[in-house]
């Protein structure tokens, strides 16, 4: 008898999971590139995004109900279209985001780190993805358990940012003003574009239904936790992405590799020592979760036959994928040491909006065939409709700049 994953993780685990890698893959990171690209309008910049990422989470929400398997985003095209290569692409697509994330949060990673220490960004990126992959093998328990205990530090570290920066705050009125974009094409050019790229700071809460078959009751606890991550980092982000503008001289924040570090630094005058080593665990964090789905994925492609089934194996002992998670580990520290930070970031959300444009069409096909399911968290039709309508939108946005660039 083949040996199966472990249906272990309580609704509490996986919302950390969820907010493990969505925290760990934004705002320590991307908020100060964000701000290069959008300016005043950083946190408009980030609402957009969240409402961007908001309807595409309740049909993953949806379909994770109806469908609590691995592979999810392949099993769900697969149920919706009944074509295996179309669905065999959209799983390595899924894959192929997990790499590239997290390769953008490792490269994060050495921009923090060269704080403390001045090491070649190849040696750290090789000690980094390594050690994760070992960590990935350990067990899903032990993981998530680890991801778990990383991520309460980096909701620490973004509220303790919070509260050394709310005095800030207190300008918010006076500068409100600035912050609102005219209404003319340059300006908004900038606030679609920075969107764009926090779009990638929301990346994460697609990466819990891959681990669906290792959920307790996933009917009701992964829509739940899906939505609970969504709401909480959403919050999160806006937030900090006002008081870093509020806080910073905007020439300051504008592409820092490590702008809550800064934060800290020129708000108390201080050695960002305890902020740092925060930044550290949440972007190795995220990249940890990015290796786990990745494997999770591989499994579950190899699983329903579309895959060798070599990388379907799961170890008796530590009941995980051992061929999956060397393959895609192997992967993100090819990725990470070839491409730039921004550039992975930006590649990210393009493939990550391709498949949500997919996914949002594939529940609308599913709840044509059969509307209302038992025991199955339901969204009104609209909603799918709305997220594919938003998700090709902003892929034709991006693809216009770029070629306008060109």
């Amino acid at each position: 008898m083949p040996v199966t994953l472990k249906r272990s993780l309580s609704p509490l685990l996986i919302t950390f999971y969820g907010l493990g890698t969505i925290l760990g893959a934004g705002i320590y990171v991307l908020v100060g590139e964000v701000a290069a690209t959008a300016g005043l309008y950083t946190p408009l910049a980030f609402l957009i995004a969240s409402f961007v990422a908001a309807f595409s989470a309740f049909s993953f929400a949806e379909l994770s109900s109806r469908f609590p398997k691995s592979a999810g985003e392949a099993l769900y095209t697969q149920e919706a279209f009944g074509r295996r290569l179309l669905s065999t692409t959209v799983g390595i697509l899924v894959i192929t985001i997990g790499v590239i994330s997290a390769a953008t949060m490792s490269r994060g990673f050495t921009g923090y780190l060269h704080i403390f220490i001045d090491v070649p960004d190849w040696l750290a990126l090789c000690c980094l993805i390594i050690g994760l992959g070992l960590v990935a093998c350990w067990g899903i328990s032990e993981s998530v358990t680890t991801i778990s205990l990383i991520t309460s530090i980096e909701l620490f570290g973004l509220l303790y940012i919070l509260w050394i920066g709310s005095d800030s705050l207190a300008q918010l009125p006076a500068r409100l003003p600035e912050m609102i974009p005219p209404w003319e094409p340059t300006s908004w050019v900038a606030v679609v574009s920075g969107a764009f790229l926090a779009f990638y700071a929301y990346i994460g809460f697609e990466d819990m239904v891959n681990v669906a078959e290792e959920v307790r009751n996933p009917q009701t606890n992964m829509p739940l936790a899906i939505i609970s991550c969504l709401v909480i980092t959403s919050l999160l982000y806006i937030a900090v992405a006002l008081v870093a503008l509020l806080s910073l001289p905007l020439e300051n924040l504008a592409g820092s590799h490590a702008p809550l570090a800064l934060l800290y630094q020129y708000k108390t005058g201080n050695a960002p020592t305890l902020i740092t080593l925060i930044s550290l665990f949440a972007v190795s964090n995220g990249a940890l979760v990015q290796i786990i789905l990745g494997a999770r994925v591989l499994y579950g492609l190899s699983s329903q036959g579309w895959l060798p089934e070599s990388l379907g194996r799961v170890n008796p002992r530590t009941r995980t994928p051992l061929r999956a998670t060397f393959l895609v580990t192997s992967l993100i520290l090819i990725m990470a040491l070839w491409l730039p930070l921004v550039t992975l970031a930006r590649l990210t959300s393009l493939v990550t909006l391709a498949v949500f444009a997919c996914i949002n069409m594939a529940l609308i096909v599913i709840k044509g065939r059969d509307p209302r399911p038992e025991n199955s968290m339901i969204v009104p039709i609209w909603v799918p409709w709305i997220g594919f309508f938003i998700s090709c939108s902003m892929i034709i946005m991006e693809l216009g700049r770029q070629i306008l660039r060109i």
